[in-house]
């Protein structure tokens, strides 16, 4: 390997960690560096998407700002939107969707991430999600909707919420 890969290498390498903590300035450095905006690790993951992880929204929206894509998924096929629900960050969320993040957008298993809102009883995530345009009729393969997904991890409030909104239709 030749120095000059080397270094690009690591230059990539420091700014997925410097994602994962939230150091905008030094992301924002490495891209001006010519680090695409949407390169991966070796697990798939944009900086945009450990940023959202990780719970950092300054730096969420300097990478959609700058042109990131908040749909592209990683390997296990999550996208930036589906990790912030799983993890209940709703003002990652809120970035994300500002951004141009679809509600809709199904994982490998076509959940959404209404899905993960629903499922951890994060009513407030699912009602910015249900404003966003999220549908809650969608299935995932296995035929079940973000309702269903709730009442069986025992989700008593977004269950209910979801099934008023399929009452109401």
């Amino acid at each position: 390997m030749d120095p000059l890969e080397r270094e690009a290498i690591e230059l990539a390498h420091g700014a997925f960690d410097a994602a994962r903590r939230g150091e905008v300035a030094v992301v924002e450095q490495a891209l001006t560096l010519g680090l695409p905006i949407d390169a991966r690790n070796g697990r798939g993951d944009t900086l945009l998407m450990l940023a959202a992880y990780y719970g950092h929204v300054a730096l969420v929206q300097t990478l959609l700002a700058r042109g990131a894509s908040p749909e592209v998924a990683n390997d296990a096929g999550q996208t930036p939107l589906a990790g912030a629900a799983f993890k209940g960050l709703d003002e990652v969320a809120r970035a994300l969707l500002e951004g141009g993040a679809d509600p809709n957008t199904t994982m490998r298993d076509g959940r959404t991430a209404l899905f993960f809102a629903a499922m951890f009883d994060r009513l407030a995530l699912v009602e910015r999600l249900l404003a966003a345009g999220a549908s809650p009729a969608l299935r995932d393969h296995g035929g079940l909707t973000a309702a269903d997904a709730a009442r069986a991890f025992g989700a008593s409030r977004t269950a209910a919420r979801l099934d008023a909104l399929d009452a109401a239709a």
